[in-house]
Formats: C-alpha cells, structure tokens, sequence
C-alpha cells in the first residue's frame, strides 16, 4: 500500500551559528489511507514541525515531503497552496477562520480559491457543516458561535471535497472534554472513510483514537506504539 504522506529523513533547522535549532532530525515517517496516526512528545519536540512540513506551510532543510507521491519541494509556494486546497485538511488549534465570512463562506472559500463555482462550493461546504453536525449555523459569523462550534466550521474546512490527507493540530486545545470527544470522533470518521490523519496531542487519551502512536523526542522519532508506555516517553511539565 502506498502512503498518503512519506516524510524521507526530513530534517528542518532554524538560525545559524549560536542561535541553530534543530526542530527535526531525519524523521522518516508515514501515513496510509485508512489509518490515524497520532503524534506526541515534549512541548519543543517537534510535534507542530513535522505537521506544518506535512502541509506544505514550511519546508525542510533537507529531506523530502510527498503527499500521494508527489514532492512537495518541486511544486513551489503556489503549486503548495493549490495542493492544500484540493488534497490536504489543516485543523489548527486557533481554528484560523475569518472573522468577515460565515461559517458557510470559511468552508467553501478553498474550494472557490480552486476555482469552483460558488453555488458548488456554497452546497459542497453546507454538506461538511452538516457532516460535523452544525448545518443550521452556516450563515453565522465566527463571533456568533462558541469555540466548540467555531472548531467544527475548520474541521468542516479541512474535510470538504476529497481530502486525501487530514492533519490536525492540537484541535481539542480550547475545548471542552465533551466537545473534544466529538471532534476526535469526526476526525476518526473521516479517517475511517479513506482518509489518512495525523493528529498531533500530549494527551494519551486523545491518542488512543489512533490505530498508531510515534513518539518525537529532540527532534527525534525515539517510538512508535506497543514498545514504551507514553508516561515513559512524556516529562511532566513539558507537554504542551
């Protein structure tokens, strides 16, 4: 089977000289369709690293990043972007809607920036929100809604179309126990639809949505799941 998203030995660094950071270091990592992998280590591991070269929103200093077995490194910002918007969900933690735009208008608006028609979008987009269960709130506006349903309008985004790929940061931060629950639930559904998922958490009760856990460490993938229990694994204090 081949994977949704192929990480070869990807290492990113940031500064030079004294002020180096080596945020990752040759992590080889996969993710297959069908499957949610979950991601967990220290605050300064390299957990949000790995996810946001997973999406193309930065690149590695070396390795490569594939998605579907197309090199992300080649395609160029634009070519990224596009690719975002067609094969890859991100969930952020902040939810990152836009305040001026319904809830309706924040999901479709990757499909609309692809070039979709707007009433496509528009049903394209009614359709996720009713997926995650708020379809009667498309026409509110962000600061009209909680932060629970606030965080289901970007899962509603990151899932709308066929997206192939599904990465989500931290998306039960702000949340309730309840609501967070019925996020991971969402988000498991859509893996177990066909879609590959990588949630990163410091939470092994989130985690244990996963069918696999990798561990980072400095950087470092130091386990996957089944051979160290994650209290092991996770200093206390340092999960973010």
């Amino acid at each position: 089977m081949s994977a949704v998203l192929q990480l070869e030995a990807v290492s990113r660094t940031h500064g030079e000289g004294a002020t180096e950071v080596h945020a990752l270091r040759r992590v080889s990592f996969a993710a297959y369709a069908g499957e949610l992998v979950a991601v967990m280590g220290p605050s300064g591991s390299g957990k949000s690293t790995l996810l946001t070269l997973a999406g193309g929103l930065d690149q590695p200093t070396t390795g490569t990043v594939s998605v579907e077995g197309t090199d992300l490194g080649p395609l160029g910002q634009k070519g990224r972007a596009r690719l975002r918007r067609t094969s890859i969900g991100y969930v952020f933690q902040d939810f990152n809607l836009i305040p001026a735009l319904t809830a309706a208008e924040n999901v479709s608006l990757p499909r609309e920036l692809d070039g979709e028609k707007a009433r496509a979008a528009g049903r394209l987009a009614r359709q996720a929100l009713e997926e995650v269960g708020i379809g009667h709130l498309a026409d509110r506006y962000p600061d009209e809604m909680s932060g629970g349903q606030q965080q289901r309008v970007a899962i509603a985004r990151a899932v709308v179309g066929e997206r192939r790929l599904i990465l989500a940061d931290e998306p039960t931060g702000a949340l309730d126990t309840e609501t967070g629950e019925e996020i991971l639930r969402l988000i498991r559904a859509r893996c177990d639809a066909g879609a590959a998922g990588v949630l990163v958490t410091h939470e092994a009760r989130h985690a244990a949505w996963a069918d696999r856990v990798v561990f980072l460490r400095d950087g470092v993938v130091i386990d996957e799941t089944g051979s160290a229990p994650v209290e092991a694994l996770l200093e206390p204090g340092l999960a973010r």
